[in-house]
């Protein structure tokens, strides 16, 4: 059944963007895994047709696409692969910030280039000793003249290798009470004095996607570089992740609905005691219940979505969708590796890979246990 959110359009554009990439992406990934990065001429090729950022207006260069166009793009993306995720984070995690709380003249500046592919954005929140809790990061800005003297360590920054433009969550006020109201965000640039990138981190699963140690010693950042206002970075990401944790549900709807394919169509082939084993009733069980919480989930994650373009307040919907969905794609992976038996360990089948992937979508974009603080919160308990 097609989401009440799809037009014709969109099915056009997805055909498109299939067919891109059948010749750009598909034929490659395997060697990008390999190379453990995808390289920079396929952001490029992106940004020439037009799959980059759609959503961002005309005047620096954008579509002015609605969100549909982005679920098309991040579910097409994800079907080639989990590690196309840094795509993803670009064209509607990152740069939607920009747009939304950039000046005039710093839309002028990095939009264009957001949009054709020049530019490649990372956003920068999780330190060694910080993860989902945001108040307690230790990285500072402090103002001198016209510049912010920046001094910390972020970890685990999907496009850091790549990234031109990062938008560093740090402390302009370090002594704020309570923590959270001295959190600013700063654009910082590849070429910044004192900002250098370390070891690209080698993980479990997510191979071809470049993630990497960022590290500010002494920084000079321009204080035109700053992003909205001081003290307010706190809110403008409490703001913005709700898109994020969509469109990581997204991607795991989108994964779980691929395992699902790859074991069916496993099951009807595979042979054991004279017969398919799709013919055996704890097989034809077990994708039942797969397929009744794929179709759950779908339902639900359209629902987020339509509920999202409309501008209505999703904080804990997503939040739902985030940790549900995530989840119940690690139990699609497990059942569908143990249903492709010893081959699904092998790493020429692509369930191999999918299983390792997923894990870390309960993690990313604030964990699933989080997810629950958010919703509880909102239950109106206490």
């Amino acid at each position: 059944m097609t989401a009440a959110y799809l037009r014709e359009e969109h099915h056009m554009f997805r055909y498109a963007f299939r067919k891109f990439l059948e010749k750009e992406a598909y034929p490659y990934f395997s060697q990008w895994e390999k190379q453990g990065i995808i390289p920079r001429a396929f952001w490029t090729k992106m940004g020439e047709n037009g799959f980059l950022c759609p959503w961002v207006d005309e005047t620096y260069g954008g579509l002015n696409a609605d969100f549909a166009y982005s679920v098309v793009i991040n579910e097409e993306l994800e079907k080639v692969g989990s590690s196309m995720v840094g795509i993803g984070l670009h064209n509607d995690i990152a740069v939607p910030y920009i747009a939304a709380y950039g000046t005039e003249e710093q839309k002028q500046k990095w939009l264009p280039k957001c949009v054709s592919g020049e530019i490649i954005t990372a956003i920068a929140m999780t330190e060694p000793g910080a993860g989902s809790d945001l108040a307690g990061i230790s990285t500072t800005a402090i103002r001198d003249g016209s510049f912010y003297i920046v001094n910390g360590q972020k970890t685990f920054i999907t496009n850091g290798i790549h990234a031109d433009v990062v938008i560093v969550v740090c402390k302009t006020n370090p002594n704020a009470k309570p923590a959270h109201q001295g959190i600013s965000l700063l654009v910082i640039e590849r070429d910044t004095p004192g900002f250098t990138r370390g070891r690209k981190l080698e993980k479990v699963g997510l191979h071809a996607q470049d993630t990497a140690e960022l590290f500010f010693t002494d920084a000079k950042v321009p204080a035109e570089n700053l992003l909205g206002e001081e003290g307010k970075g706190f809110y403008y990401l409490m703001e913005k992740l709700q898109q994020e944790r969509l469109v990581v549900a997204i991607a795991a709807q989108t994964a779980a609905e691929v395992m699902f394919d790859l074991t069916k169509r496993y099951v009807k082939q595979r042979t054991a005691f004279g017969q398919r084993i799709s013919e055996f009733q704890t097989v034809q069980f077990r994708l039942a219940e797969m397929a009744t919480e794929i179709a759950l989930g779908r339902t639900f994650l359209d629902d987020v979505i339509e509920q999202h373009i409309l501008g209505r307040d999703v904080v804990t919907i997503v939040s739902m969708a985030k940790w549900w969905i995530t989840e119940m794609a690690k139990r699609v992976a497990a059942e569908s590796m143990q249903l492709h038996g010893g081959y699904g360990y092998m790493e020429e089948y692509e369930i191999a890979r999918r299983y390792r992937d997923i894990p870390v979508s309960a993690i990313y974009a604030g964990t699933n246990e989080i997810m629950k603080m958010i919703i509880a919160k909102n239950l109106d308990l206490v």
